[in-house]
């Protein structure tokens, strides 16, 4: 598949992203609901591999948990709200801790997209990387895409990096970083990475080191 075909879909097919962050946050309970009636292994390989990489993160298997459902509500308030909203600006949350980043045709949807994330239970910060202007255009969506997926690349292969604790988007060639690094060492990793990947134009960090006491107080 292609670069554009798979940014195409991606735009087209953010419901099916809505439903996947839903079915993650209870795996458990899906095996446990359709097991006995579906006897599906796959079902249950499947959910078991989620729960088990949820569980090897920094946060936890429960923080992994809560993160996703916050997201799913937060998709989902977009999604009833304005559909602009859905399609036009992307979600990470890491603890509790909400980035919003994307571009809206003006100020009001700005200001709602934020008022509507800080709605949702469990949200204790909401990080505003929104741009006011034109959306991205289709080249620029798919080198966005191309980006992520070589900055993600790069942190699996180092083997000075915990990247299963790490999330990137990739907005107009500007990467937003969140997640939780070891040390200050690994944290510069990630953004030296991020740094270095062709076409990028800004990076913008929001890892927080392991034993950063603002993380401990959330």
């Amino acid at each position: 598949m292609t670069l554009l075909s798979r940014t195409l879909r991606r735009s087209k097919g953010r419901i099916v992203k809505v439903r996947n962050y839903i079915a993650q946050a209870g795996p458990v309970l899906v095996i446990l609901a359709f097991m006995p009636l579906a006897g599906c292994t796959s079902l249950a390989v499947g959910a078991g591999a989620t729960a088990g990489v949820a569980a090897l993160q920094e946060r936890g298997f429960g923080g992994a948990v809560s993160d996703t459902a916050i997201t799913a509500e937060i998709w989902q308030k977009f999604l009833t709200e304005d559909e602009n909203l859905f399609r036009r600006i992307e979600i990470e949350v890491v603890e509790g801790e909400v980035l919003l980043a994307g571009t809206v045709e003006n100020t009001d949807s700005e200001l709602k997209a934020v008022e509507l994330a800080w709605q949702v239970n469990g949200v204790n910060r909401v990080i505003n990387e929104i741009n006011v202007g034109q959306g991205s255009s289709l080249m620029d969506s798919a080198s966005d895409l191309l980006i992520t997926t070589r900055i993600k690349t790069a942190l699996m292969f180092d083997t000075d990096v915990y990247a299963i604790n790490y999330s990137v988007e990739t907005i107009n060639g500007t990467v937003h970083i969140m997640g939780i690094a070891q040390s200050e060492h690994e944290r510069n990793l990630v953004i030296s990475h991020a740094r270095a990947t062709s076409y990028v134009r800004r990076v913008v960090s929001h890892v927080r080191l392991k034993d950063d006491p603002q993380r401990q107080r959330t």
